[in-house]
């Protein structure tokens, strides 16, 4: 886990990576790359090394990822980013066979959101999202919404329901609690959603002037879906 030994994650690791059958596609804003409590490497980790591909940038052309192109061409892709054109992925697990590929955005809202309306490819696969109730267990980085999950989380729901097997997510979710543990043992502070601490009254940061985002706030508050 190239961690520190106090707060090693190996133990929480699977002894031999997860034996699956579809092959992740994680686009990693360059700004997630330089974050110290990151949620990919852990994913990574969880499987094995070609069924975990990272690539990392804002924009990604056909002329410069061939690869990636081909993927998103592929009509067993599959894209996970929320949306009113997003089919309910355990639908799209009992209508078809397991997809080949899976493309999921690593980022902040704002920024998954730059990279999917910016780059024409990911508009090529089936969009879908996630209809589930868990809350995230990432407790030491602000969510936007109760029901936002982190990148691994994201992912170990969506394989636990491709797969058909709930002891994925159980094994990929291991490292993350340990890795929240240790962090709030060393003085980290258990970080609710924006739209717990508005609903509440906690919020302690400055409203935001922008019209656009202090409307979403307002949403937030009222239980619309952004």
């Amino acid at each position: 886990c190239s961690r520190p030994q106090k707060v090693c994650l190996c133990p929480f690791l699977p002894i031999n990576p997860l034996k699956v059958s579809i092959c992740l596609y994680i686009i990693q804003h360059p700004a997630e790359e330089s974050r110290v409590l990151r949620t990919v490497p852990l994913l990574a980790a969880c499987l094995p090394p070609d069924k975990c591909k990272i690539l990392v940038g804002r924009r990604f052309s056909e002329d410069r990822y061939p690869e990636l192109a081909t993927v998103c061409r592929n009509p067993n892709t599959l894209i996970l980013y929320p949306g009113a054109e997003a089919a309910n992925l355990e639908e799209v697990a009992v209508m078809s066979s397991s997809p080949s590929f899976m493309i999921i955005i690593d980022g902040t809202w704002s920024q998954a959101k730059d990279v999917f309306y910016k780059n024409s490819l990911f508009r090529l696969p089936k969009q879908v999202q996630l209809k589930t109730n868990i809350s995230s267990q990432y407790v030491i980085r602000t969510q936007p919404t109760n029901s936002c999950l982190s990148t691994l989380e994201c992912a170990a729901v969506a394989l636990t329901i491709m797969e058909k097997n709930k002891s994925i997510q159980e094994t990929i979710l291991r490292p993350l609690k340990a890795l929240c543990s240790f962090q709030l043992q060393y003085g980290a502070q258990i970080h609710h959603s924006k739209e717990h601490l508005l609903k509440n009254g906690l919020y302690d940061k400055p409203m935001p002037k922008n019209k656009r985002k202090l409307r979403r706030m307002e949403l937030l508050v009222n239980n619309v879906k952004i």
